[in-house]
């Protein structure tokens, strides 16, 4: 089996991934919860949490807990091998570098001074209590486990969701053919991921943001459709690690 093949594979994934799920768990209860108990972490991970409400469900960890048992699952489904090579991780963590140079190119390219940090910003997007208004006062720690979570769970929720969501109802329901069902789909995610992100600012650097998350999001889209939800994770978590941390 190719590497290219091997790095698909969900047990692979789970633990490529695993390392960013601990982190962000962990990072969370330390950097990130309220005097109230209550966290204040990204948009996407509240989403999924308000998902699981709505069956009974109340659990900050239920969304990554979801996504270990969604990949233990499909790895079982697809009956693969309990086997894992080590270069295959260390390669995944290699190509994730290289798929996040030209995202970080693209926030420079459309606005050095403003969509390279402010992308970032709406890209680790907190809840409802303002974290997001003052992020660059945020100690690195926060900085650091906002950014991986970003990368966990809007990767989950726009692509491994969004797009798949986004496919049934281009090619099932509306009998869109293939050809364009598949670039469609990506399309629709990567819209409502520029969506969630509510762009604020003046008129041009709307446009700038709205411009950056799109294309972005149709990135991510592509990343995840030819190298897997793993690589598509690590790329969105380095780009905000480097723009919140590096730069911020």
């Amino acid at each position: 089996m190719t590497y290219a093949a091997r790095s698909k594979r969900p047990l692979v994934i789970l633990i490529f991934l695993l390392p960013m799920l601990i982190l962000y768990e962990v990072g969370s209860w330390l950097y990130l919860r309220g005097e109230s108990g209550v966290f204040d972490t990204i948009g996407a991970h509240n989403l999924l949490a308000r998902f699981f409400e709505l069956f009974g469900a109340v659990s900050f960890h239920l969304p990554g807990i979801t996504l270990v048992v969604v990949l233990l699952t499909w790895h079982v489904l697809r009956r693969d091998p309990w086997r894992l090579e080590p270069k295959t991780l260390g390669g995944m963590a290699m190509e994730s570098v290289a798929w996040t140079l030209p995202l970080v190119v693209l926030g420079v390219l459309l606005s050095p001074a403003g969509v390279l940090a402010g992308g970032a910003e709406a890209l680790a997007q907190t809840g409802s209590s303002g974290v997001a208004a003052t992020l660059s006062e945020l100690p690195w720690q926060a900085r650091l486990t906002l950014s991986v979570g970003a990368g966990l769970y809007e990767e989950l929720l726009f692509r491994m969701v969004g797009i798949a969501a986004a496919h049934v109802i281009l090619a099932d329901l509306l009998r869109v053919p293939e050809r364009w069902a598949g670039p469609g789909a990506v399309l629709i995610s990567a819209i409502a991921f520029a969506w969630y992100h509510d762009a604020a600012g003046s008129a041009g650097e709307v446009r700038l943001l709205l411009t950056f998350y799109i294309l972005s999001g149709v990135y991510f889209g592509i990343i995840y459709l030819a190298r897997g939800f793993g690589i598509v994770v690590a790329v969105h978590a380095l780009y905000d690690v480097f723009a919140l941390i590096v730069v911020g």
